[in-house]
C-alpha cells in the first residue's frame, strides 16, 4: 500500500515551484509506493502539476488550501486564524487518517504549533523534539534537542533520549543505540544542575543504553548514536556544524592557493572535499523529524530546493514504513 504524504506546497522561500518539482522526483523515485497530497491554492498548483509528465502526475493530487502562512507570521495566531492554510489543511488530512505523514519547508513555528494543536502529543511526551544530524567518522549521530525546547527540565532530556534511540534504531539501523549526555566533562557530577540531574535520571532509566557524559569534541568521533542536550545548546551546536560545511572549503581553497598547488592537484582535493561537504548538507537529509507528536511530521529548511524537497518526502516515507511514531508511542507508554 502506498504511503500517503501531505506536502505543504506553499512552504519555503521558493514555493510552490520547487515543491512541485521535488515531489514529482520523489514519486518517480518510488513509483507506486508514494502518493502526494499537495496542499495549497489550486489556482497556483494545478498549472504546475499539469506540466509534469504522466509518471509523476498520476501520483499527485492537489488539495485546495487557499490561505498561506508567511515565514514571518506569528505561529500560534496563524494556526488558529488561518484554518484553511496549506499547513492546517495538511495536518488535518493526517488527523482524519487521509494522510500518513505531513512535510513542510515553511514557517517552522507554525508547523510545530499545528502539530501540537491538531495532532497532539504522544502520551508520555511533554516536549516534542526536532532532531539534528551530525556526520561522524562512523556515520551519523542524532542531536536532540536541536532548538525546539530552549528551557528544559531533566525529565525532558530523558524523553529526548528515548525518542532519539527509537529513531536511531528504526531509521539509521543502529543496534541498541548508545545515548550520551552532552556536558563540559566526561566525569559524573560535571555540569550545571540540569546536566547533573539529567545524568542521574538517564543512568537509572530502564531499557536505555546510556553511556554517560560526552564532550563536544567527542560527537564527530561517534562517541554516541544519540546526543542529548537542551535546545539552547543544541541549536548553537547545530548552527556551528552548518557553518563548517560553508567555511571549510574556503579555508582549504585559500591554503591550496598559498601552497601554489597545480590545477590537477586542486581538482583532486576539491573532489574529496565535496564528498565530505555533502555529509553536512541539509539537502541530503531533506529535513528533520518532529518526534513526540501523534503522527509523522517532517520540517524542511526554508531555502530548500527541489532536491531537498525530494529527500524530505522520501525521509517521511521511510519514517512511516519503519513505524517510528508508533514505536515511540509504545516506548513512552511503557
Amino acid at each position: 500500500m502506498p504511503t500517503r504524504i501531505a506536502v505543504d506546497a506553499m512552504g519555503g522561500d521558493h514555493a510552490p515551484d520547487v515543491v512541485v518539482e521535488g515531489v514529482a522526483e520523489a514519486v518517480k523515485a518510488k513509483a507506486g509506493e508514494i502518493v502526494v497530497l499537495l496542499t495549497g491554492p489550486e489556482e497556483r498548483l494545478n498549472p504546475l502539476v499539469e506540466k509534469l509528465d504522466e509518471d509523476a502526475k498520476r501520483f499527485i493530487t492537489v488539495v485546495h488550501a487557499p490561505d498561506v502562512i508567511g515565514m514571518d507570521e506569528s505561529p500560534s495566531i496563524a494556526i488558529k486564524t488561518k484554518q484553511r492554510s496549506s499547513i492546517h489543511v495538511g495536518m488535518g488530512l493526517c488527523k482524519a487518517g487521509q494522510a500518513d505523514a505531513f512535510v513542510s519547508a515553511g514557517n517552522t513555528g507554525a508547523v510545530m504549533a499545528g502539530a501540537l494543536f491538531i495532532l497532539g502529543r504522544v502520551p508520555g511526551v511533554s516536549r516534542p523534539s526536532v532532531v539534528g544530524y551530525f556526520p561522524t567518522v562512523l556515520g551519523t549521530a542524532l542531536l536532540l534537542d536541536a532548538g525546539t525546547n530552549v528551557g528544559c527540565k531533566p525529565e525532558h532530556l530523558v524523553q529526548f533520549a528515548r525518542m532519539g534511540a527509537v529513531y536511531a534504531e528504526r531509521v539509521l539501523g543502529a543496534k541498541n543505540p548508545s545515548v550520551g549526555l552532552l556536558n563540559v566533562g566526561e566525569e559524573p557530577g560535571k555540569g550545571d544542575d540540569l546536566a547533573k540531574e539529567a545524568y542521574e535520571l538517564l543512568k537509572s532509566a530502564e531499557n536505555l543504553n546510556f553511556i554517560g557524559n560526552i564532550e563536544g569534541r567527542d560527537i564527530m568521533e561517534h562517541a554516541a548514536d544519540v546526543v542529548v542536550c537542551d535546545g539552547f545548546v543544541g541549536n548553537i551546536l547545530l548552527k556551528y556544524g552548518e557553518s563548517v560545511a560553508s567555511v571549510l572549503p574556503r579555508l582549504i581553497g585559500a591554503e591550496m592557493q598559498r601552497l601554489e598547488m597545480t590545477e590537477t592537484e586542486q581538482m583532486a582535493v576539491g573532489k574529496a572535499l565535496r564528498g565530505v561537504k555533502a555529509r553536512f548538507d541539509y539537502k541530503e537529509f531533506g529535513g528533520a523529524p518532529l518526534l513526540g507528536v501523534d503522527g509523522t511530521v517532517f520540517i524542511g529548511h526554508g531555502s530548500s530546493n527541489g532536491y531537498a524537497i525530494k529527500n524530505l518526502t522520501l525521509a517521511a516515507d521511510k519514517m512511516v514504513r519503519r513505524s517510528v511514531s508508533q514505536t515511540i508511542a509504545s516506548v513512552m507508554e511503557a
